[in-house]
């Protein structure tokens, strides 16, 4: 029998790869709650362009981002990575020297032309076994969220100290700080998982776009993004307005997010514990929406305004956790890479799209305006998931099953895959067990005797 917990090198794989995904996200992120604050001194500087600086990364990242894992499958995982880091600390250091706004746009758009996303992905499948993907991709996951709320810390305190250009300075020793962790930390893979779990496929992508749950998810994470961006260009003007000076924002932001991860654990049980995860997903939304209106009616009070904050950061942290499970419980099998590939450009899409309508918005009707947008954004997607299945819950089990070769592992893959209850069934030779994932009709004496049979 296989063992069920993490191998060493799994270990190392999924703390190594998450901090490097960590790091380049931290960068991304810091400057999302100062820019609009620090950035004042910018020759052009508007709301307008402030908005397109923030989410001038997530244009290039949502063209980029599919064919960087396809160049990864011909160039290997970690050339596209180390390549994505460099351009990344390029498009920083440009930020950082420019004293006009259009050259932060500029920089901003090249830290996204380093699409390493899908790569680092698949490198971690590619290095762990297919019964732990789960668990590693969780603690990527657990890493960026971790990342986000350090951002909100840091970018704050940064600024105050080093000022706009030290931030981006900062964000191009982090990416430096990834490369080494690439070259001197994470194993090199002698084998690659199957492309279809890991990185898009272009014919299948027009599928995922048609398949109406993956298209409400894909749908649910543009608005997502684009709220959270779009609040962030006018959130910090507003804070000053109530009289929160700008080097004290992190006092916020950073006991919001934690304060807001408390209050999103709930959600998450009662949804696992009563199977009703579509309820507890439009709770979190109905939750940012009352935010978005306390921020939209009560712009001036301190008070409400920290609030509401919680409150966003509840909803946000809830839907962000739950949108990458769900996408992976509605996809096809073997198709996961592609539904991720979707999924990831319509987030950074949101985030270049939020940008633009946070800044033009605000620069038209003003922080109340961007607030009421982002409330009837997030209404069309309550909208939406009135039509959201429930997702089937799978179980796993590991058998024994000796194969003699890769022939005779497909054979009881196949046979496997057959049974009644059976969702999708992996046969790895050198772990000499089965994989099943299987739902309530699955019989476990059927699955013993298939192996009996053919072996």
């Amino acid at each position: 029998m296989a063992k069920n917990g993490l191998s060493g090198i799994e270990k190392k794989v999924a703390f190594s790869l998450a901090s490097v995904f960590g790091l380049r996200m931290m960068g991304l992120f810091m400057i999302m709650p100062v820019f609009a604050l620090y950035g004042q001194h910018l020759e052009g500087f508007s709301p307008l362009w402030v908005g397109i600086a923030i989410g001038a990364y997530g244009l290039t990242q949502a063209c980029l981002q599919i064919p960087m894992g396809m160049l990864s499958d011909k160039y290997g995982r970690k050339p596209i990575i180390l390549g994505g880091l460099v351009i990344f600390a390029i498009g920083s250091i440009v930020a950082g020297m420019s004293d006009h706004i259009y050259g932060v746009v500029f920089g901003r758009a090249l830290q996204g032309m380093g699409a390493i996303a899908a790569a680092v992905l698949a490198l971690a499948a590619d290095l762990t076994r297919d019964e732990q993907r789960t668990k590693v991709m969780a603690i990527i996951g657990m890493c960026i969220g971790f990342s986000f709320a350090l951002s909100l810390l840091a970018g704050p305190i940064v600024a105050q100290y080093a000022g706009l250009e030290g931030l981006f300075f900062l964000t191009a020793i982090l990416a430096v700080l990834g490369m080494v962790i690439v070259q001197v930390l994470v194993p090199n893979p002698v084998s690659q998982a199957p492309k279809g779990d890991t990185v898009a496929t272009p014919t299948k992508l027009k599928r995922m776009l048609m398949d109406p749950q993956l298209f409400r998810l894909d749908a649910g994470i543009f608005i997502l993004h684009l709220v959270l961006t779009a609040v962030f260009v006018a959130l910090p003007l507003d804070l000053v307005d109530a009289g929160l000076v700008k080097e004290k924002h992190w006092m916020l932001y950073f006991p919001a997010f934690i304060g807001a991860f408390f209050l999103m654990v709930p959600l998450i049980i009662i949804g696992v514990k009563r199977n009703n995860t579509k309820t507890m997903f439009q709770i979190s939304l109905m939750i940012m929406m009352v935010s978005l209106a306390a921020m939209g009616i009560y712009a001036d009070n301190l008070w409400v305004l920290s609030g509401a904050v919680v409150l966003f950061f509840t909803g946000f942290n809830y839907l962000e956790a739950s949108l990458p499970s769900l996408i992976a419980k509605f996809c096809p099998m073997g198709d996961k890479g592609s539904a991720m590939g979707v999924y990831s450009t319509s987030q950074f899409l949101g985030a270049f799209c939020g940008g633009m309508l946070g800044g033009g918005a605000y620069q038209l009707v003003g922080a109340s305006g961007v607030f009421f947008v982002a409330l009837a954004l997030m209404f069309v997607w309550l909208l939406l998931t009135i039509g959201m299945e429930k997702p089937v819950l799978l179980k796993s089990y590991t058998l024994e099953a000796e194969a003699k070769d890769r022939n005779h592992a497909q054979d009881m893959a196949t046979q496997l895959s057959q049974l009644s209850g059976v969702a999708e069934a992996i046969v790895v030779i050198e772990e000499k067990a089965a994989y099943l994932k299987v739902d309530d009709q699955f019989d476990l004496r059927e699955a013993r005797a298939v192996l009996g049979s053919v072996s």
